[in-house]
């Protein structure tokens, strides 16, 4: 047993010690401030994600990844960490979708994987969800429609129930199935996209201060149009497009999206094109084509669009000339006023 004087001695080194452990719990690099310049910087390039070029968003936002991820490696408190590995998979997330809107499906895909990793340490599901989404559209627009399924199963694991982001998922793999031929499988897909709207609150969640529930919408209106003209049944597209397209127009001029509007006139387009009417399908190309904001996901789906009207109508002078138009579209295209995020 110690005596008394030895243990008041170790009591004292003890209480040492708590205040070394309590200092080293605290200890970090980080200013006072950045984890609130972080939270800023994030909010304000998902804001500019329609607003501004893709390759300016995308040069500013890697920027930032790289500074959060030197921030991860220099000292730092655990609730720090969390917070700091949740900012670098936003900024992944929105990565990933630009490197789509550039044109580059193997960066997208990593930083959608990225970000799927990154929220995972970050215990933090929705933007694993967010991840996913993105992984399913860039696969998508990679005919690889099983793992565009396969990611919006993943993030449907992570999604909270009653956000808009389940809707979106659920119809990711609607259209993946449709993508793969499947119709059956579109059909129950999409009936659990529409169950799941029904459950949305009166609500929903906001994402950097953005009203996601458009993206809910987008994916009942607009997805179907697509999915159907993969099914070939070109009448049911066409309802679905003309429904896409008016809602879209419809829309207040804050909240427009050239993109998806574009893909709706293409999905409009195509539907005509099988209908047997190739004049209004090239007419419906060319006003898509005059969008002001044409990503690559427009351009893919153009290409789609001259492709089928070149092999149907070989002889017709106007599909020439849709094509050549497709052919010269490059960047950059001048920026929209627009808060809609992912236009896929």
């Amino acid at each position: 047993m110690a005596s008394p004087a030895a243990a008041a001695q170790i009591l004292e080194q003890a209480a040492a010690e708590a205040m070394e452990f309590t200092q080293q719990a605290e200890a970090s690099s980080l200013g006072s401030g950045t984890l609130d310049h972080l939270d800023l910087a994030v909010g304000e390039f998902n804001h500019a994600y329609s607003i501004k070029p893709p390759r300016a968003v995308f040069d500013g936002a890697l920027d930032y990844r790289r500074k959060v991820d030197a921030l991860l490696k220099a000292p730092h408190t655990h609730r720090q960490e969390r917070e700091l590995l949740a900012f670098a998979g936003w900024l992944s997330e929105l990565l990933a979708w630009l490197a789509h809107d550039l044109g580059d499906a193997r960066t997208g895909l990593a930083f959608a994987t990225d970000a799927f990793v990154h929220g995972r340490q970050a215990g933090h599901g929705e933007l694993c969800a967010w991840a996913m989404d993105a992984a399913a559209s860039i696969n998508l627009y990679e005919h690889r429609p099983e793992k565009a399924r396969d990611a919006a199963l993943k993030g449907l694991t992570e999604a909270p129930a009653t956000h808009p982001l389940t809707v979106r998922l659920h119809a990711q793999a609607a259209r993946a199935a449709a993508a793969d031929g499947d119709a059956d499988g579109f059909t129950t897909a999409f009936r659990a996209a529409k169950d799941a709207y029904h459950l949305l609150p009166p609500r929903p969640p906001r994402c950097f201060g953005i009203d996601v529930l458009p993206l809910a919408d987008y994916a009942l209106t607009s997805y179907p149009a697509t999915s159907f003209i993969w099914l070939g049944q070109a009448e049911q597209a066409r309802q679905h497009a003309e429904h896409a397209l008016a809602a879209y127009e419809s829309a207040p001029e804050a909240s427009r999206s050239p993109s998806r509007e574009a893909i709706a006139r293409i999905d409009l387009a195509l539907a005509h094109a099988q209908l047997g009417d190739p004049d209004d399908a090239v007419a419906l190309g060319h006003q898509a084509l005059d969008s002001a904001r044409v990503v690559d996901s427009v351009r893919h789906r153009a290409g789609d669009l001259t492709a089928f009207l070149a092999r149907r109508y070989p002889r017709q002078a106007a599909v020439e000339g849709l094509r050549e138009r497709l052919a010269a579209q490059v960047w950059p295209v001048r920026s929209p006023r627009s808060l809609n995020q992912k236009e896929a």
